[in-house]
């Protein structure tokens, strides 16, 4: 089964939160519904800009843990390359 690192915004270059799943597609449906309480629901982050494959789970969470140490100009990097126009990556899911 695979699995996502990710990360959702709420404009660009604004608040970020980085999340993992094995259900990208659920996932960021229920960010956007508002559906479970907590940080992406307290600041309106509902746009996916960002995200990564990885074969296992495992390896996700670790992906997940070293991306959440970085220098936030290290996290605007990886979404400026993959995703330069800060569109919503959830219509191409």
């Amino acid at each position: 089964m695979g699995a996502y690192v990710y990360i959702i915004t709420n404009e660009r270059n604004g608040t970020l939160y980085i999340g993992v799943t094995s259900n990208l597609r659920q996932r960021v449906w229920q960010h956007k519904e508002g559906v479970v309480d907590g940080f992406s629901q307290k600041y309106g982050l509902k746009r996916l800009v960002w995200y990564e494959v990885h074969d296992d789970i495992r390896e996700a969470i670790r992906r997940e843990k070293q991306l959440k140490k970085w220098e936030r100009q290290w996290k605007l990097r990886i979404i400026e390359d993959m995703n330069p126009q800060w569109k919503d990556l959830y219509g191409a899911l």
